[in-house]
């Protein structure tokens, strides 16, 4: 069964095409990473799914009705929640500040105060619920971010760059973590990732974006082969 679909979406700024006629079918409880080179329309993409920006044209279906052009809290009302390539947490608030406040948008206050805690569980942060978000390590604000998506109550989460700037040992747990929301959770999750070996080990099926349009989809075997993909990443994945 498909969660979402895309339908010949485009996002033009001006004469550029960032995203050009794109069609997608993401099936429920799928992890799909989304790749491609600098400037490939990935977070456009994003953006354009998530409400910030507008369509140009074409369609988005979520659960078979069309949201495409709604503004960003309507489509996380439906169901969808991000995480951001720049972290978006509030940093002078504390880490459980942080996932209480979003929450209480979406339940009762003792609600919201039950389900903070179960957040801060799954992404490893109970024990430093007290702390202000601002003193995390890096990869700990990036696990936060993610407890903020999640407040949205999603059944779809799309996550930015997750691993950004993290040393190896912080990118396996996230890793680990992102594998946990999908296996455990039940979430289907929507993935934008540079580094091919995480890319190639967590996903189902991985989407290749250049220059707005997708070059390429399937399953990570059939992507790591590809020949027009080695083509447009320079050789990156034989790295």
């Amino acid at each position: 069964m498909d969660i979402l679909e895309t339908k010949e979406l485009c996002k033009n700024f001006g004469s550029l095409e960032a995203v050009c006629r794109v069609g997608l079918k993401i099936e429920k409880g799928e992890l799909r990473s989304i790749i491609g080179p600098n400037g490939a329309g990935k977070t456009t993409f994003f953006n354009v799914l998530t409400g910030m920006l507008p369509p140009t044209s074409g369609d988005i279906l979520f659960k078979g009705e069309n949201i495409a052009g709604l503004r960003p809290f309507q489509v996380a009302m439906k169901g969808i929640g991000r995480s951001f390539q720049i972290t978006s947490i509030f940093p002078q608030l504390t880490v459980y500040e942080n996932i209480l406040i979003p929450s209480m948008l979406y339940y009762s206050k003792s609600e919201a105060i039950d389900r903070t805690w179960e957040i801060l569980e799954g992404v490893d942060l109970k024990e430093k619920a007290s702390l202000i978000a601002a003193n995390l390590s890096h990869g700990d604000q990036r696990h936060l971010d993610i407890g903020i998506a999640l407040t949205t109550k999603p059944e779809l989460l799309l996550l930015d760059e997750p691993t950004s700037g993290m040393p190896p040992e912080e990118s396996i747990r996230t890793v680990k973590l992102i594998q946990r929301l999908k296996s455990e959770k039940g979430y289907t999750i929507i993935l934008i990732e540079h580094k091919m070996d995480i890319v190639l080990s967590i996903s189902d099926r991985i989407t290749v974006l250049h220059l707005g349009v997708v070059l390429a989809s399937g399953p990570p075997d059939e992507i790591r082969n590809n020949r027009a993909v080695k083509d447009a990443y320079l050789g990156e994945m034989e790295g």
